[in-house]
Protein backbone atom coordinates (compact mmCIF):
# COMPACT_ATOMS: atom_id res chain seq x y z
CA UNK A 1 0.00 0.00 0.00
CA UNK A 2 2.86 2.50 0.60
CA UNK A 3 4.29 1.58 -2.73
CA UNK A 4 1.15 2.61 -4.21
CA UNK A 5 0.56 5.65 -2.45
CA UNK A 6 4.14 6.54 -3.18
CA UNK A 7 3.79 6.37 -7.22
CA UNK A 8 0.48 7.96 -6.62
CA UNK A 9 1.92 10.75 -5.72
CA UNK A 10 4.23 11.10 -8.45
CA UNK A 11 1.33 10.17 -11.17
CA UNK A 12 -1.85 12.08 -9.94
CA UNK A 13 -3.41 15.07 -11.67
CA UNK A 14 -6.26 16.48 -12.83
CA UNK A 15 -8.16 15.29 -16.23
CA UNK A 16 -6.40 17.43 -18.62
CA UNK A 17 -3.82 19.88 -16.21
CA UNK A 18 -0.72 18.80 -15.73
CA UNK A 19 0.46 19.33 -11.91
CA UNK A 20 3.83 19.86 -10.37
CA UNK A 21 5.67 16.68 -9.08
CA UNK A 22 6.37 19.19 -5.61
CA UNK A 23 2.68 19.96 -5.44
CA UNK A 24 1.14 16.70 -5.60
CA UNK A 25 4.06 15.09 -3.07
CA UNK A 26 3.17 18.32 -0.62
CA UNK A 27 -0.61 17.72 -1.24
CA UNK A 28 -0.02 13.95 -0.21
CA UNK A 29 1.89 14.72 2.90
CA UNK A 30 -0.26 17.27 4.20
CA UNK A 31 -2.96 14.28 3.61
CA UNK A 32 -1.48 12.25 6.13
CA UNK A 33 -1.33 14.73 9.23
CA UNK A 34 -5.62 14.39 8.79
CA UNK A 35 -7.28 12.60 11.53
CA UNK A 36 -8.83 9.23 10.21
CA UNK A 37 -12.12 10.66 10.55
CA UNK A 38 -11.35 13.25 7.65
CA UNK A 39 -9.98 10.16 4.74
CA UNK A 40 -12.19 7.89 3.19
CA UNK A 41 -11.01 5.31 1.03
CA UNK A 42 -13.40 3.27 -1.64
CA UNK A 43 -13.43 0.09 -3.26
CA UNK A 44 -14.16 0.29 -7.29
CA UNK A 45 -17.75 -0.41 -7.73
CA UNK A 46 -19.02 -0.85 -4.34
CA UNK A 47 -21.65 1.35 -2.72
CA UNK A 48 -20.43 2.92 0.45
CA UNK A 49 -22.66 4.88 3.12
CA UNK A 50 -20.60 8.04 4.51
CA UNK A 51 -21.62 10.89 7.06
CA UNK A 52 -21.32 13.72 5.38
CA UNK A 53 -20.46 17.14 7.71
CA UNK A 54 -20.82 21.02 6.80
CA UNK A 55 -17.81 22.46 8.47
CA UNK A 56 -15.71 19.10 7.42
CA UNK A 57 -14.06 18.75 4.49
CA UNK A 58 -13.22 15.21 3.71
CA UNK A 59 -10.50 13.79 1.46
CA UNK A 60 -11.62 10.87 -0.25
CA UNK A 61 -9.07 8.08 -2.02
CA UNK A 62 -9.05 5.10 -4.63
CA UNK A 63 -6.43 2.43 -5.09
CA UNK A 64 -5.82 0.13 -7.28
CA UNK A 65 -7.64 1.22 -10.61
CA UNK A 66 -7.34 -1.75 -13.17
CA UNK A 67 -5.08 -0.59 -16.50
CA UNK A 68 -8.03 -1.24 -18.77
CA UNK A 69 -9.77 1.22 -17.11
CA UNK A 70 -10.32 4.52 -19.06
CA UNK A 71 -11.93 6.79 -16.83
CA UNK A 72 -14.45 6.40 -13.87
CA UNK A 73 -17.21 8.38 -12.70
CA UNK A 74 -17.88 9.27 -9.33
CA UNK A 75 -21.29 9.83 -7.65
CA UNK A 76 -22.75 10.84 -4.17
CA UNK A 77 -26.09 10.87 -3.40
CA UNK A 78 -28.10 12.35 -0.54
CA UNK A 79 -31.69 12.88 0.26
CA UNK A 80 -32.00 16.92 -0.20
CA UNK A 81 -29.17 17.96 0.85
CA UNK A 82 -26.72 19.47 -1.45
CA UNK A 83 -23.28 17.90 -1.65
CA UNK A 84 -20.32 19.16 -2.87
CA UNK A 85 -17.63 16.94 -4.86
CA UNK A 86 -14.59 18.48 -6.41
CA UNK A 87 -11.41 17.65 -7.25
CA UNK A 88 -9.50 20.30 -5.19
CA UNK A 89 -9.86 21.20 -1.65
CA UNK A 90 -10.46 24.52 -2.64
CA UNK A 91 -13.35 24.36 -5.48
CA UNK A 92 -13.40 26.00 -9.47
CA UNK A 93 -16.22 25.72 -11.51
CA UNK A 94 -14.35 23.40 -13.88
CA UNK A 95 -13.02 21.33 -11.41
CA UNK A 96 -16.00 20.73 -8.81
CA UNK A 97 -20.19 20.27 -8.88
CA UNK A 98 -22.86 20.49 -6.14
CA UNK A 99 -26.32 18.83 -5.57
CA UNK A 100 -28.50 16.06 -4.00
CA UNK A 101 -27.18 13.52 -6.55
CA UNK A 102 -23.25 15.16 -8.27
CA UNK A 103 -21.01 12.97 -10.40
CA UNK A 104 -17.80 14.06 -11.55
CA UNK A 105 -15.56 11.77 -14.17
CA UNK A 106 -12.04 11.06 -13.70
CA UNK A 107 -10.13 10.54 -16.87
CA UNK A 108 -7.16 7.83 -15.86
CA UNK A 109 -3.30 8.89 -17.66
CA UNK A 110 -0.88 5.68 -18.44
CA UNK A 111 -0.07 3.37 -15.75
CA UNK A 112 -2.35 5.75 -13.12
CA UNK A 113 -4.13 3.82 -10.84
CA UNK A 114 -5.29 5.86 -8.17
CA UNK A 115 -7.17 9.02 -7.55
CA UNK A 116 -8.37 11.51 -4.68
CA UNK A 117 -11.01 14.28 -4.45
CA UNK A 118 -12.70 16.01 -1.57
CA UNK A 119 -16.45 15.87 -0.61
CA UNK A 120 -18.47 17.93 1.76
CA UNK A 121 -22.10 18.78 2.61
CA UNK A 122 -22.75 22.87 1.88
CA UNK A 123 -25.43 23.21 4.21
CA UNK A 124 -26.34 20.45 6.88
CA UNK A 125 -25.15 17.36 8.38
CA UNK A 126 -26.50 14.64 6.47
CA UNK A 127 -26.10 10.75 5.34
CA UNK A 128 -25.05 9.76 1.95
CA UNK A 129 -24.04 7.04 -0.27
CA UNK A 130 -20.97 7.12 -2.56
CA UNK A 131 -20.05 4.55 -5.57
CA UNK A 132 -16.85 4.60 -7.82
CA UNK A 133 -17.81 3.17 -11.42
CA UNK A 134 -15.23 2.41 -13.85
CA UNK A 135 -15.62 2.17 -17.79
CA UNK A 136 -13.16 1.05 -20.52
CA UNK A 137 -11.95 3.04 -23.69
CA UNK A 138 -14.41 1.66 -25.97
CA UNK A 139 -17.49 2.92 -23.41
CA UNK A 140 -18.79 6.44 -24.60
CA UNK A 141 -17.97 8.96 -22.46
CA UNK A 142 -21.13 10.30 -20.81
CA UNK A 143 -21.71 14.11 -21.12
CA UNK A 144 -18.36 14.16 -22.87
CA UNK A 145 -19.39 16.87 -25.27
CA UNK A 146 -20.52 19.38 -22.09
CA UNK A 147 -21.32 22.66 -23.95
CA UNK A 148 -23.50 24.54 -21.13
CA UNK A 149 -21.92 23.24 -18.53
CA UNK A 150 -18.73 24.92 -16.67
CA UNK A 151 -17.14 21.16 -16.30
CA UNK A 152 -15.67 20.08 -19.27
CA UNK A 153 -17.27 16.60 -18.92
CA UNK A 154 -20.57 16.67 -17.12
CA UNK A 155 -22.33 13.04 -16.62
CA UNK A 156 -25.22 14.51 -14.31
CA UNK A 157 -28.62 14.28 -14.99
CA UNK A 158 -30.29 17.45 -14.09
CA UNK A 159 -33.93 17.37 -12.65
CA UNK A 160 -36.49 20.67 -12.05
CA UNK A 161 -39.82 20.62 -12.02
CA UNK A 162 -42.80 22.14 -10.84
CA UNK A 163 -46.90 21.93 -10.13
CA UNK A 164 -47.10 19.84 -13.42
CA UNK A 165 -44.08 18.60 -15.01
CA UNK A 166 -39.99 17.92 -14.27
CA UNK A 167 -37.95 18.43 -16.75
CA UNK A 168 -34.66 16.12 -17.18
CA UNK A 169 -31.42 17.24 -19.43
CA UNK A 170 -28.28 16.49 -19.76
CA UNK A 171 -25.15 16.86 -22.30
CA UNK A 172 -24.42 15.17 -24.82
CA UNK A 173 -21.66 12.06 -24.72
CA UNK A 174 -18.42 11.56 -26.58
CA UNK A 175 -17.14 8.39 -27.97
CA UNK A 176 -14.82 6.48 -25.82
CA UNK A 177 -10.88 6.52 -26.07
CA UNK A 178 -7.85 5.37 -24.47
CA UNK A 179 -6.06 6.48 -21.77
CA UNK A 180 -3.19 9.22 -22.68
CA UNK A 181 -4.84 9.81 -26.49
CA UNK A 182 -7.28 13.21 -27.21
CA UNK A 183 -10.47 12.98 -27.45
CA UNK A 184 -12.74 13.07 -30.30
CA UNK A 185 -13.93 16.49 -31.75
CA UNK A 186 -17.26 16.78 -30.95
CA UNK A 187 -18.22 18.89 -34.00
CA UNK A 188 -16.99 16.20 -36.42
CA UNK A 189 -19.69 14.63 -38.38
CA UNK A 190 -18.90 11.20 -39.67
CA UNK A 191 -18.61 7.30 -38.66
CA UNK A 192 -16.31 7.80 -36.32
CA UNK A 193 -18.39 10.47 -34.44
CA UNK A 194 -20.80 10.82 -31.55
CA UNK A 195 -23.79 10.69 -34.53
CA UNK A 196 -23.78 6.76 -33.76
CA UNK A 197 -24.82 7.30 -30.01
CA UNK A 198 -27.75 6.68 -28.63
CA UNK A 199 -29.64 7.54 -25.45
CA UNK A 200 -32.23 5.86 -23.28
CA UNK A 201 -33.98 7.37 -20.36
CA UNK A 202 -34.74 5.08 -17.54
CA UNK A 203 -37.41 6.13 -15.17
CA UNK A 204 -38.09 3.84 -11.20
CA UNK A 205 -40.56 4.96 -8.92
CA UNK A 206 -39.97 4.66 -5.29
CA UNK A 207 -42.91 2.78 -3.14
CA UNK A 208 -45.77 4.99 -2.43
CA UNK A 209 -45.76 7.97 0.31
CA UNK A 210 -41.98 6.35 1.20
CA UNK A 211 -39.99 8.88 2.40
CA UNK A 212 -37.20 6.69 3.97
CA UNK A 213 -33.53 7.45 3.10
CA UNK A 214 -32.75 3.67 3.77
CA UNK A 215 -34.75 2.93 0.79
CA UNK A 216 -33.94 5.49 -1.41
CA UNK A 217 -29.63 4.51 -1.39
CA UNK A 218 -31.32 1.13 -1.89
CA UNK A 219 -33.15 2.09 -4.77
CA UNK A 220 -30.09 3.85 -6.17
CA UNK A 221 -28.38 0.96 -6.25
CA UNK A 222 -31.00 -0.68 -8.39
CA UNK A 223 -30.54 2.57 -10.88
CA UNK A 224 -26.89 3.16 -11.13
CA UNK A 225 -24.98 0.24 -13.21
CA UNK A 226 -26.11 -0.23 -16.61
CA UNK A 227 -27.44 -3.76 -15.83
CA UNK A 228 -29.24 -2.92 -13.04
CA UNK A 229 -30.99 0.09 -14.44
CA UNK A 230 -32.38 -1.74 -17.91
CA UNK A 231 -33.50 -4.70 -15.34
CA UNK A 232 -35.46 -2.56 -12.99
CA UNK A 233 -35.96 0.91 -14.69
CA UNK A 234 -39.26 2.01 -16.58
CA UNK A 235 -37.32 2.95 -20.33
CA UNK A 236 -39.79 6.20 -21.16
CA UNK A 237 -37.75 7.82 -23.74
CA UNK A 238 -34.93 6.36 -26.22
CA UNK A 239 -33.25 9.75 -28.32
CA UNK A 240 -30.74 9.96 -31.03
CA UNK A 241 -27.54 12.17 -31.21
CA UNK A 242 -29.55 15.05 -33.04
CA UNK A 243 -32.25 15.07 -30.80
CA UNK A 244 -32.22 17.71 -27.93
CA UNK A 245 -31.48 16.44 -24.71
CA UNK A 246 -34.34 17.26 -22.59
CA UNK A 247 -37.15 15.44 -21.57
CA UNK A 248 -40.37 16.51 -20.02
CA UNK A 249 -42.48 14.13 -17.82
CA UNK A 250 -45.42 14.71 -15.48
CA UNK A 251 -44.09 15.43 -11.81
CA UNK A 252 -46.19 13.66 -8.74
CA UNK A 253 -45.66 15.48 -5.50
CA UNK A 254 -44.40 13.21 -2.63
CA UNK A 255 -43.46 10.40 -5.10
CA UNK A 256 -39.83 9.78 -5.21
CA UNK A 257 -38.67 8.58 -8.24
CA UNK A 258 -35.02 7.80 -10.10
CA UNK A 259 -33.90 8.80 -13.22
CA UNK A 260 -31.32 7.85 -15.53
CA UNK A 261 -29.97 7.76 -18.43
CA UNK A 262 -27.70 5.43 -20.40
CA UNK A 263 -25.81 6.24 -23.71
CA UNK A 264 -25.40 3.65 -26.13
CA UNK A 265 -22.69 3.00 -29.16
CA UNK A 266 -24.71 1.29 -31.41
CA UNK A 267 -21.35 0.48 -33.40
CA UNK A 268 -19.22 -0.54 -30.40
CA UNK A 269 -22.22 -2.33 -29.34
CA UNK A 270 -21.07 -0.43 -25.49
CA UNK A 271 -23.12 1.89 -23.09
CA UNK A 272 -22.61 3.70 -20.07
CA UNK A 273 -24.58 5.16 -17.71
CA UNK A 274 -24.78 9.11 -16.41
CA UNK A 275 -24.91 9.89 -12.88
CA UNK A 276 -28.62 9.39 -11.58
CA UNK A 277 -30.81 11.88 -10.10
CA UNK A 278 -34.33 11.54 -8.12
CA UNK A 279 -36.80 13.84 -7.06
CA UNK A 280 -39.69 13.66 -4.92
CA UNK A 281 -41.41 16.60 -6.78
CA UNK A 282 -42.09 18.65 -3.54
CA UNK A 283 -39.32 20.26 -1.02
CA UNK A 284 -38.34 19.20 2.54
CA UNK A 285 -36.75 22.39 3.76
CA UNK A 286 -40.19 24.53 3.05
CA UNK A 287 -42.24 25.54 5.91
CA UNK A 288 -45.78 25.36 4.39
CA UNK A 289 -46.57 22.80 1.54
CA UNK A 290 -43.53 20.61 2.06
CA UNK A 291 -42.91 16.59 1.57
CA UNK A 292 -44.57 16.08 5.12
CA UNK A 293 -47.79 17.81 4.86
CA UNK A 294 -48.82 18.09 1.50
CA UNK A 295 -52.39 17.66 2.09
CA UNK A 296 -54.33 20.30 4.40
CA UNK A 297 -57.09 19.58 6.76
CA UNK A 298 -59.48 21.31 5.06
CA UNK A 299 -58.86 19.22 1.64
CA UNK A 300 -59.35 16.33 3.46
CA UNK A 301 -62.98 17.28 4.41
CA UNK A 302 -63.64 17.94 1.65
CA UNK A 303 -62.54 14.99 -0.49
CA UNK A 304 -64.07 12.80 2.67
CA UNK A 305 -67.57 14.33 2.49
CA UNK A 306 -67.48 13.90 -1.61
CA UNK A 307 -66.45 10.21 -0.44
CA UNK A 308 -70.17 10.30 1.61
CA UNK A 309 -72.21 11.35 -0.75
CA UNK A 310 -70.21 9.67 -3.93
CA UNK A 311 -71.06 6.05 -1.73
CA UNK A 312 -74.73 7.18 -1.42
CA UNK A 313 -74.87 8.06 -5.23
CA UNK A 314 -73.62 5.03 -5.71
CA UNK A 315 -75.87 2.74 -4.18
CA UNK A 316 -79.12 5.26 -4.36
CA UNK A 317 -78.53 8.01 -7.09
CA UNK A 318 -80.93 7.09 -9.39
CA UNK A 319 -84.03 7.14 -6.98
CA UNK A 320 -82.64 10.18 -5.95
CA UNK A 321 -81.92 12.21 -8.56
CA UNK A 322 -81.91 15.52 -6.91
CA UNK A 323 -78.56 14.57 -5.28
CA UNK A 324 -77.58 13.02 -8.43
CA UNK A 325 -78.50 16.75 -10.69
CA UNK A 326 -77.05 18.98 -7.05
CA UNK A 327 -73.94 17.53 -8.17
CA UNK A 328 -74.24 18.30 -11.60
CA UNK A 329 -74.74 21.70 -9.96
CA UNK A 330 -71.64 21.37 -7.97
CA UNK A 331 -69.26 20.59 -11.92
CA UNK A 332 -71.60 22.71 -14.79
CA UNK A 333 -71.84 25.74 -12.25
CA UNK A 334 -74.72 27.37 -10.36
CA UNK A 335 -75.80 28.87 -13.47
CA UNK A 336 -76.21 25.23 -15.33
CA UNK A 337 -77.26 23.40 -12.57
CA UNK A 338 -80.20 25.80 -11.56
CA UNK A 339 -81.00 25.28 -15.50
CA UNK A 340 -81.14 21.64 -14.73
CA UNK A 341 -82.95 21.61 -12.00
CA UNK A 342 -85.54 23.95 -13.39
CA UNK A 343 -86.20 21.87 -16.12
CA UNK A 344 -86.78 19.12 -14.52
CA UNK A 345 -88.58 19.95 -11.56
CA UNK A 346 -91.47 22.01 -13.68
CA UNK A 347 -91.47 19.69 -16.79
CA UNK A 348 -90.61 16.53 -15.67
CA UNK A 349 -88.02 16.28 -18.47
CA UNK A 350 -84.80 14.04 -17.95
CA UNK A 351 -83.36 14.51 -21.43
CA UNK A 352 -81.35 17.52 -20.90
CA UNK A 353 -80.69 16.26 -17.19
CA UNK A 354 -79.32 12.44 -19.20
CA UNK A 355 -77.20 14.59 -21.53
CA UNK A 356 -75.14 16.26 -18.70
CA UNK A 357 -74.89 13.32 -16.67
CA UNK A 358 -73.55 10.97 -19.64
CA UNK A 359 -71.18 13.73 -21.06
CA UNK A 360 -69.91 13.31 -17.31
CA UNK A 361 -69.32 9.38 -17.19
CA UNK A 362 -67.80 9.82 -21.14
CA UNK A 363 -65.77 11.90 -19.49
CA UNK A 364 -64.38 10.11 -17.16
CA UNK A 365 -63.91 7.00 -19.72
CA UNK A 366 -62.10 9.35 -21.90
CA UNK A 367 -60.00 10.21 -19.46
CA UNK A 368 -59.42 6.64 -18.06
CA UNK A 369 -58.28 5.90 -21.97
CA UNK A 370 -55.84 7.93 -21.83
CA UNK A 371 -54.78 7.18 -18.76
CA UNK A 372 -53.57 4.00 -20.36
CA UNK A 373 -50.29 3.52 -22.63
CA UNK A 374 -52.48 4.95 -25.24
CA UNK A 375 -52.31 8.00 -23.93
CA UNK A 376 -48.32 8.15 -24.76
CA UNK A 377 -48.67 7.67 -28.51
CA UNK A 378 -46.95 10.50 -29.97
CA UNK A 379 -49.45 11.32 -32.07
CA UNK A 380 -51.46 12.51 -29.08
CA UNK A 381 -48.64 15.55 -28.56
CA UNK A 382 -50.29 17.46 -31.16
CA UNK A 383 -52.88 19.38 -29.14
CA UNK A 384 -55.44 19.51 -31.91
CA UNK A 385 -55.44 15.48 -32.18
CA UNK A 386 -55.59 14.82 -28.11
CA UNK A 387 -58.56 17.12 -28.14
CA UNK A 388 -61.04 16.69 -30.92
CA UNK A 389 -60.35 12.77 -29.81
CA UNK A 390 -61.12 13.12 -26.30
CA UNK A 391 -64.09 15.25 -26.99
CA UNK A 392 -65.50 12.67 -29.36
CA UNK A 393 -64.73 9.74 -26.84
CA UNK A 394 -66.80 11.90 -24.25
CA UNK A 395 -70.04 12.89 -26.84
CA UNK A 396 -70.15 8.83 -27.86
CA UNK A 397 -71.22 7.81 -24.47
CA UNK A 398 -74.45 9.98 -24.29
CA UNK A 399 -75.14 8.97 -27.70
CA UNK A 400 -74.80 5.49 -27.30
CA UNK A 401 -77.21 5.63 -24.09
CA UNK A 402 -79.58 8.13 -25.41
CA UNK A 403 -82.69 5.81 -26.16
CA UNK A 404 -81.55 3.93 -22.81
CA UNK A 405 -81.73 6.90 -20.13
CA UNK A 406 -82.22 4.82 -16.47
CA UNK A 407 -79.66 2.40 -17.52
CA UNK A 408 -76.95 5.55 -18.40
CA UNK A 409 -78.02 6.94 -14.97
CA UNK A 410 -77.51 3.95 -12.93
CA UNK A 411 -73.92 3.44 -14.46
CA UNK A 412 -72.95 6.83 -14.23
CA UNK A 413 -74.08 6.65 -10.48
CA UNK A 414 -72.05 3.72 -10.47
CA UNK A 415 -69.07 4.77 -11.96
CA UNK A 416 -68.95 8.18 -10.44
CA UNK A 417 -70.08 7.34 -6.74
CA UNK A 418 -67.39 4.74 -6.92
CA UNK A 419 -64.25 6.72 -8.06
CA UNK A 420 -65.39 9.93 -5.83
CA UNK A 421 -64.85 7.31 -3.09
CA UNK A 422 -61.43 6.63 -4.31
CA UNK A 423 -60.91 10.21 -4.34
CA UNK A 424 -61.49 10.32 -0.58
CA UNK A 425 -59.58 7.18 0.45
CA UNK A 426 -56.76 8.98 -1.69
CA UNK A 427 -56.46 11.85 1.12
CA UNK A 428 -55.15 8.74 3.56
CA UNK A 429 -54.01 5.96 1.69
CA UNK A 430 -51.92 7.29 -1.77
CA UNK A 431 -52.89 5.48 -5.19
CA UNK A 432 -52.25 6.95 -9.04
CA UNK A 433 -55.94 6.58 -9.48
CA UNK A 434 -56.19 10.14 -8.39
CA UNK A 435 -54.73 11.13 -11.31
CA UNK A 436 -56.65 9.77 -14.17
CA UNK A 437 -58.61 12.96 -14.10
CA UNK A 438 -55.79 15.28 -12.39
CA UNK A 439 -53.72 14.64 -15.97
CA UNK A 440 -56.49 15.59 -17.90
CA UNK A 441 -56.26 18.73 -15.72
CA UNK A 442 -52.82 19.38 -16.08
CA UNK A 443 -53.14 19.52 -19.78
CA UNK A 444 -55.80 22.10 -19.64
CA UNK A 445 -54.28 24.20 -17.67
CA UNK A 446 -50.57 24.01 -18.69
CA UNK A 447 -49.83 24.75 -22.53
CA UNK A 448 -46.58 22.75 -22.16
CA UNK A 449 -47.80 19.54 -20.92
CA UNK A 450 -48.51 18.00 -24.07
CA UNK A 451 -44.94 16.73 -24.22
CA UNK A 452 -44.96 15.67 -20.91
CA UNK A 453 -44.49 11.69 -20.96
CA UNK A 454 -47.53 11.13 -18.24
CA UNK A 455 -46.72 7.64 -16.10
CA UNK A 456 -47.58 6.38 -12.59
CA UNK A 457 -46.26 4.04 -10.09
CA UNK A 458 -48.87 0.83 -10.12
CA UNK A 459 -48.21 -0.57 -6.61
CA UNK A 460 -49.57 -2.53 -4.19
CA UNK A 461 -51.92 0.56 -2.82
CA UNK A 462 -52.96 0.54 -5.96
CA UNK A 463 -54.11 -2.95 -6.90
CA UNK A 464 -56.09 -3.03 -3.58
CA UNK A 465 -58.11 0.58 -4.47
CA UNK A 466 -58.84 -0.58 -7.85
CA UNK A 467 -60.23 -4.02 -6.33
CA UNK A 468 -62.54 -2.00 -4.44
CA UNK A 469 -63.32 0.06 -6.70
CA UNK A 470 -64.19 -2.62 -9.23
CA UNK A 471 -66.50 -3.88 -6.10
CA UNK A 472 -68.14 -0.58 -4.92
CA UNK A 473 -69.18 0.14 -9.12
CA UNK A 474 -70.55 -3.35 -10.36
CA UNK A 475 -72.50 -3.81 -6.35
CA UNK A 476 -73.94 -0.33 -6.54
CA UNK A 477 -75.08 -0.87 -10.67
CA UNK A 478 -76.35 -4.07 -9.88
CA UNK A 479 -78.21 -3.30 -6.56
CA UNK A 480 -79.99 -0.27 -7.94
CA UNK A 481 -81.27 -1.99 -11.00
CA UNK A 482 -82.51 -4.93 -8.87
CA UNK A 483 -83.93 -2.22 -6.85
CA UNK A 484 -85.48 -0.17 -9.54
CA UNK A 485 -87.05 -3.38 -11.47
CA UNK A 486 -90.41 -2.42 -9.92
CA UNK A 487 -90.26 1.00 -10.05
CA UNK A 488 -91.16 4.07 -12.78
CA UNK A 489 -88.36 4.77 -15.45
CA UNK A 490 -87.95 7.80 -13.46
CA UNK A 491 -89.01 9.18 -9.85
CA UNK A 492 -91.96 11.63 -10.60
CA UNK A 493 -90.74 15.24 -10.94
CA UNK A 494 -91.95 17.53 -8.00
CA UNK A 495 -94.33 19.82 -9.88
CA UNK A 496 -96.36 17.00 -10.91
CA UNK A 497 -96.54 15.79 -7.42
CA UNK A 498 -97.71 18.88 -6.04
CA UNK A 499 -99.99 19.32 -8.83
CA UNK A 500 -101.35 15.91 -8.49
CA UNK A 501 -102.02 16.35 -4.55
CA UNK A 502 -104.04 19.58 -4.55
CA UNK A 503 -106.23 18.42 -7.39
CA UNK A 504 -107.42 14.83 -5.21
CA UNK A 505 -107.86 17.72 -2.22
CA UNK A 506 -109.69 19.78 -3.94
CA UNK A 507 -111.84 16.74 -5.51
CA UNK A 508 -112.29 13.64 -2.86
CA UNK A 509 -113.52 15.15 0.42
CA UNK A 510 -112.75 11.71 2.12
CA UNK A 511 -109.34 12.12 1.64
CA UNK A 512 -107.95 13.09 4.98
CA UNK A 513 -105.36 15.55 3.63
CA UNK A 514 -108.53 17.49 2.06
CA UNK A 515 -108.50 18.67 6.33
CA UNK A 516 -105.26 19.53 6.28
CA UNK A 517 -104.77 23.11 6.85
CA UNK A 518 -103.28 25.41 4.19
CA UNK A 519 -99.64 26.11 4.54
CA UNK A 520 -100.31 29.44 5.38
CA UNK A 521 -102.60 28.71 8.63
CA UNK A 522 -99.73 25.88 9.64
CA UNK A 523 -97.05 28.81 9.19
CA UNK A 524 -98.97 30.47 11.76
CA UNK A 525 -99.59 27.67 14.50
CA UNK A 526 -96.25 26.96 14.40
CA UNK A 527 -95.02 30.52 15.44
CA UNK A 528 -98.00 30.60 17.65
CA UNK A 529 -96.94 27.21 19.79
CA UNK A 530 -92.85 28.95 19.38
CA UNK A 531 -93.71 32.23 20.65
CA UNK A 532 -95.36 30.42 24.12
CA UNK A 533 -92.09 28.39 24.69
CA UNK A 534 -91.11 31.58 25.77
CA UNK A 535 -94.03 33.71 27.60
CA UNK A 536 -94.32 33.49 31.71
CA UNK A 537 -96.89 31.99 32.90
CA UNK A 538 -99.25 34.20 34.40
CA UNK A 539 -100.18 33.47 38.49
CA UNK A 540 -104.30 31.61 38.52
CA UNK A 541 -105.13 33.61 41.53
CA UNK A 542 -106.20 31.83 45.43
CA UNK A 543 -104.35 28.56 45.55
CA UNK A 544 -105.37 27.64 49.11
CA UNK A 545 -108.59 25.53 49.50
CA UNK A 546 -111.95 27.54 50.71
CA UNK A 547 -112.93 26.12 53.95
CA UNK A 548 -116.76 25.43 54.22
Amino acid sequence: MQKQRERYCQDMFLPGVKAAPFLLLLRFALSQFQSPSDRIEFKLGRFQEIALFANRTFDAFLWNIPEDVAFIIIQVHTKYVHALLSFYKIPTGRTSTSGQDPGLLFSLKPEENASMWHLRSLTENTSATSVILPYKKRDPVPGGCSLESNLTVDTNVYLQYNLYEATISFAPANIGYARGTVPPSCDYVGEESRSRLRYDVYQYFLPETDLNEKVLFVALQNMAEIPHVEANGIQVFSLGAQDEASVAVSSIAGQGVIYNVIVKDLEMNTSAAYTPAHTYGCSFTDKLDNCYTLKRTSTKIFFVSAGLVGLFVCFFGHRYLKIVVLGLVAVTGCFGGSLLVICWWRSGSVVFCMMVIGLVLGFLLSSLIFFTPLGNIKVFNNDTVFWVTFTSVTLLVPLIFFSCPRPLNIMTCGVIGSYTVILAVHNFVYTSLAYITLNILKRALNENFNNAYTDVPFQMNDYVLISIWVVLLVSGIVFQFHREKDQPIFPSNPYQTWKRDRERRQTNVLDPSHHIPPIKDRMKSVLTDVKQLFMKQQPAGEQTPLLL
